[in-house]
């Protein structure tokens, strides 16, 4: 079953520039997210199906598991350092298997590279891709939703300062200058 066509309102008008930084700010909540999973879920579900979930940590994971118990599928997570090192490899479970590697967000597409080179060191049969969100020209093969805005998930919007918990230090101002 294909999903209809999306309507476009402005396939008449020329095509705005792609601008490099993030015209606003998109606050993920649960609800929404889980959304998001299940949109990820049924695109992959349609077109590939995935014997091993891998998420790359730290956010990918989040996605990752939820589209993994969707499609009920085995799951494992694969970690790389903010340097780009990749710390913790996938195990063999992918190998000679077909793989699901999901990410939360895919801008320039050097995490997902990296994780790629990692999971085919494995010798999966095959390997596809998939986000939440495609934020920037790296193409993932699937993605529930492509946005310009600088995404907050609903896991990375409060953290523990001076033993209390509080919204982000770093995301405080951005929320602030939308509201």
């Amino acid at each position: 079953m294909a999903l209809p066509p999306r309507s476009n309102p402005r396939a008449t008008t020329s095509p705005r520039p792609k601008s490099k930084q993030p015209r606003g700010v998109l606050q993920v909540d649960w609800a929404f997210f889980g959304e998001l999973c299940r949109v990820l879920a049924l695109k992959v579900f349609r077109e590939y199906d995935p014997e091993v979930v891998i998420g790359i940590a730290k956010a990918g994971v989040i996605p990752g598991a939820v589209v993994a118990s969707i499609l009920q599928r085995d799951f494992a997570s694969l970690a790389i350092t903010s340097e780009g090192s990749v710390i913790a490899g996938p195990t063999r479970l992918v190998t000679g298997k077909r793989v699901l590697l999901v990410d939360e967000t895919c801008e320039s597409g050097s995490t997902m590279k990296l994780a790629l080179a990692a999971v085919r060191d494995q010798n999966p049969a095959a390997v596809k891709t998939a986000v939440s969100f495609k934020t920037g020209t790296y193409k993932p093969d699937y993605f529930a939703l492509e946005n310009e805005n600088f995404i907050i998930l609903p896991w990375d919007l409060e953290v523990i300062v001076d033993g209390e918990i509080v919204v982000r230090p770093d995301y405080r101002d951005k929320l602030t200058d939308i509201r």
